[in-house]
């Protein structure tokens, strides 16, 4: 996508739904963090395809576990981060690898449908995800998606508030805690 940006909502409506499955930070993150590839093309004038074998499913993988693995070395502060957020955060190496993955596959996948020159499945040569659906079919999901997470976001907020309302009513848990 030419801005960035338009992947945060459809990761969002991903991560915040299967949280226990997906570290939300590493998912998110690991959708902009690809993107770095065509913003060193442009800011260094390589001359490289602006999405080159970073935007494939194969180096995808590669990247992506890499980033997990850096985002496991550095847990701590995605723990503040989502602290700062009111979201609970319990994750691990397997959690945060698989994050870093699955981030950059939604990445290239929504990619690979509006860039010919992308090559998703290298080494196999062509893009036939290209034009899947329309730009601009693909940009409402992306801005509708982003609407719903604010949506979903305070809605979760307030599901976590009342689960844990309850279990401290019932003893399960110590209010301090």
């Amino acid at each position: 996508m030419p801005f960035t940006p338009y992947h945060f909502g459809p990761s969002a409506c991903i991560a915040l739904p299967l949280n226990k499955y997906i570290d939300i930070p590493v998912f998110i993150l690991a959708n902009v963090i690809v993107d770095l590839e065509p913003l060193a093309v442009i800011l260094l004038g390589l001359n490289y395809p602006l999405h080159g074998f970073c935007h494939t499913f194969l180096v995808g993988t590669a990247l992506g576990l890499v980033w997990g693995l850096l985002a496991y070395l550095t847990r701590n502060f995605f723990k503040w981060w989502m602290q700062l957020f009111h979201l609970p955060y319990q994750t691990g190496k397997g959690k945060m690898v698989l994050s870093g993955i699955l981030g950059i596959w939604l990445h290239v996948l929504f990619d690979a449908n509006l860039y010919n020159e992308m090559r998703p499945f290298w080494p196999i040569a062509g893009n036939p995800l290209y034009r899947m659906i329309t730009y601009s079919a693909l940009y409402s999901v992306c801005e509708i998606s982003c609407i719903a997470a604010v949506v979903i976001y305070p809605a979760w907020i307030y599901s976590l508030y009342r689960k844990r309302k309850a279990e401290i009513r019932t003893g399960k848990i110590n209010p301090s805690e």
